[in-house]
């Protein structure tokens, strides 16, 4: 029995991950990256800790809108600012949910599989 959930072609599944790059969609990304189900977005984020609400803006006007934000902070989790997260929160509507790299990863392709409006901001390992 085959349990592979279904994905349509064109949306873009997190292939893999490692140093520096990630692999998404069968394309090679070097540094940080925005994955969304239709597009992958180079990210200039190079550390979590300064993250800012305007570093998400692309997620904020997506269409259709995005349900679920995560984050992806490297090697080992990292926490966003309790200001920086409330501002997220009050302009996007979204609560971001910070993790490492390959547990977002994972997470993004799960819950693109069951169909939900989700996005990932991932900074490389």
């Amino acid at each position: 029995m085959d349990i592979t959930p279904l994905i349509p072609e064109d949306f873009k599944v997190i292939d893999s991950y490692g140093p520096g790059r990630f692999q998404i969609g069968g394309e090679t990304f070097e540094g940080g990256v925005l994955v969304f189900p239709n597009q992958v977005l180079v990210w200039p984020v190079a550390d979590f800790g300064a993250l800012e609400p305007a570093d998400l803006a692309p997620i904020a006007s997506a269409e259709p809108p995005v349900e679920v934000l995560l984050l992806g902070t490297g090697s080992k989790t990292e926490f966003l600012r309790p200001s920086v997260k409330a501002e997220i929160k009050a302009g996007a509507g979204l609560s971001p949910e910070a993790m490492d790299t390959g547990a977002a990863c994972r997470t993004y392709n799960i819950l693109l599989s069951e169909g939900r409006r989700v996005a990932a901001a991932l900074l490389p390992i």
